[in-house]
């Protein structure tokens, strides 16, 4: 058990870390980890990346809300596109739990893994937007929110693999997608964990401690481990330069996806 604890301590730390440094929330590394773990310690496989996606989230609420601060104070939260962009986050990340419910382990597995490359080559083979491409209207912007919500409750990430590129597609300089991203993570992760939750609830053969979808014992401890690291990841994100942010960006999505992959066989 003290094995287990301190994997999930270094796991929150390391995810808290990249949640201030890239504004991903930190489920990007919570996922795939939480599923190696979960497997090792013998839990259903029918639930395992169910309950993966769902203590992802959970977990995500605190660390976006440390994150979110640090970067604020750096001026690099666009207020007015997070509260247009709010209300369909909410709606689609509803959305999706309740399609991720529905869907089998290694359909989710392949899901995750296939998004995480797209990405990642996206990033790598640098496609830059138009010039005079701005951020669309608020409906525009609210349609994009619905979006982001399904996808990201499907793979449980806070939504920054999304919503940089989005915000940066839109032409917003990086270090503000970033902030504004982390700011982003914290109503997908509510509205996610409410709906992995509240889905999970019905759910047979779930161990102990389970509240719904979500592990508490992995949620406390990395909760307690990732809010300590978030504001370092920041104050780090805004000392470096772009291009060497996008590319660990790109690498680690890389990396992720193809553990995801090898898992499968």
């Amino acid at each position: 058990m003290l094995t287990v604890l301190i994997m999930y301590l270094l796991l929150g730390s390391v995810a808290g870390f990249l949640a201030g440094l890239l504004g991903i929330g930190g489920g990007l590394v919570i996922v795939p980890m939480l599923t190696f773990m979960f497997t090792s310690q013998g839990l259903p496989p029918e639930h395992i990346l169910h309950l993966a996606l769902g203590t992802s989230l959970a977990s995500i609420m605190f660390t976006s809300v440390s994150s979110m601060r640090a970067h604020n104070k750096h001026g690099a939260v666009l207020w007015p596109t997070f509260w247009k962009i709010t209300p369909g986050i909410i709606i689609g990340t509803l959305l999706g739990t309740w399609i991720a419910a529905q869907l089998s382990t290694n359909f989710l597995k392949i899901f995750f893994a296939c998004f995480l490359y797209y990405v990642a080559l996206k990033m790598l083979l640098n496609i830059r937007p138009k010039p005079n491409r701005e951020l669309p209207s608020s409906a525009g912007i609210t349609t994009a929110g619905g979006i982001i919500g399904i996808l990201s409750s499907l793979v449980g990430i806070g939504g920054g693999t999304l919503s940089v590129p989005f915000l940066t597609w839109c032409n917003v300089p990086m270090h503000k997608a970033i902030g504004t991203s982390a700011a982003i993570g914290f109503p997908i992760a509510v509205a996610g964990a409410v709906g992995y939750l509240a889905n999970g609830l019905m759910a047979q053969g779930l161990p102990s401690p389970c509240f719904g979808f979500i592990h508490l014992t992995a949620l406390a401890t990395i909760v307690v481990a990732s809010i300590s690291t978030a504001p370092l990841g920041a104050k780090t994100a805004h000392s470096l330069p772009v291009p060497k942010l996008k590319k660990f960006f790109a690498l680690l999505l890389l990396f992720m996806a193809t553990r995801m992959v090898w898992s499968l066989f």
